[in-house]
């Protein structure tokens, strides 16, 4: 009997018994930069010696956030409806980070949101998805209303492989430039834009037409930051030894790869940060390709929040770089399926040390 409650106290979590429910103004209170972002700062951007676009970047964002100053930042009080507007520093009140997936747009971006000296309460951050999100919680008009008081709003990974949201989110950034709000954002692939695997700023530009004038495209040159210069990820291990490592660790969550595909279906994306809540790590079994387009996406999106939190993960079956197929990587949602098999790669390498040699 002792045996079995022993067992049974330390038996693994389970991402699928895991249904949360994530109130609206829970979504407003983590529009901040991820765990993963909380400590980074310019300075600690590493720039490639080879890429001088990544010093440049630095600097013009550094400049950027110096000149986001001002009462209207500071929380010292926000602007009453007939108070007179601030004028708007001049130049463009937005930078649209352009460069390839791994280059870091991300810890920039964050590093920009850490700059601006506004209270944090006064600066939003998130990635395209969490915003279509908010909008779908709280509605338009409230959205701009809760986000119009801001003076900063950074939108990692801007989606523009969907028309009717792009519109959505850009007829929203409309209203909140003419109340004085910065933007910056990183964007994503269009179907069929393969190239270089990332998104040339002309093309953004030109998708949130009437915003363009708005935005200093500031290109990133560079290789994916993850794997420069490190090792190899470690080959998947076995079910035996996952399973192991799942029991061993506190807090690691133990989970089918199948039987989580099915799982993530019934959830919303906008619940897969709070689906991950004090896990410390995520191990999986039976890893095998992704079924299908739809599938895949949602596993991005779980990538995505995992990388975000430094969540290791640990699995037996295939390889991550094996989970989508050719046609799916050569397709219009390649950018995206490369940036999961970028993060879980990194992912798993940080999972190396939970298997007992």
């Amino acid at each position: 009997m002792s045996t079995t409650s022993s067992i049974t106290e330390a038996a693994p979590l389970s991402l699928c018994a895991r249904e949360p429910q994530v109130p609206a103004d829970r979504l407003v209170a983590e529009m901040v930069p991820p765990p993963r972002f909380d400590s980074v700062r310019f300075d600690t951007y590493v720039p490639d010696p080879r890429q001088p676009s990544q010093t440049d970047a630095v600097k013009v964002l550094s400049e950027f956030a110096t000149g986001l100053g001002g009462a209207h930042a500071t929380g010292t009080g926000k602007r009453r409806w007939f108070a007179k507007k601030p004028a708007a520093p001049a130049g463009p009140r937005g930078v649209y980070l352009d460069g390839g997936y791994g280059v870091g747009k991300t810890h920039l971006l964050a590093s920009l949101w850490h700059a601006t000296p506004a209270a944090p309460e006064y600066k939003a951050f998130g990635t395209f998805v969490e915003l279509t999100n908010l909008v779908g919680a709280l509605g338009f008009q409230q959205t701009v209303r809760t986000l119009g008081g801001h003076r900063l709003l950074c939108i990692d990974e801007f989606e523009l492989d969907d028309p009717g949201d792009t519109v959505l989110v850009s007829t929203l950034l409309g209203k909140l430039v003419d109340a004085g709000v910065a933007l910056a954002a990183t964007s994503n692939t269009l179907p069929g834009k393969l190239g270089e695997g990332r998104f040339a700023a002309a093309d953004f530009l030109r998708e949130i037409q009437g915003l363009s004038a708005h935005f200093r495209p500031l290109r990133i040159d560079g290789e994916d930051y993850r794997h420069r210069g490190l090792p190899e990820a470690p080959p998947p291990y076995s079910d035996e030894e996952v399973t192991k490592a799942a029991y061993a660790t506190e807090g690691a969550s133990l989970d089918g790869f199948p039987q989580l595909l099915e799982h993530l279906a019934r959830v919303h994306p906008s619940r897969y940060g709070a689906l991950t809540d004090g896990l410390r790590a995520v191990c999986l079994t039976g890893v095998e390709p992704v079924p299908d387009q739809s599938t895949a996406l949602r596993l991005v999106v779980l990538a995505d929040r995992l990388y975000d939190r430094e969540v290791p993960v640990l699995a037996s079956g295939l390889p991550f770089d094996r989970l989508f197929s050719d046609e799916m990587l050569n397709g219009g949602y390649r950018k995206k399926y490369f940036r999961a098999i970028s993060r879980l790669t990194a992912l798993a390498r940080d999972a190396k040390g939970l298997v007992q040699q």
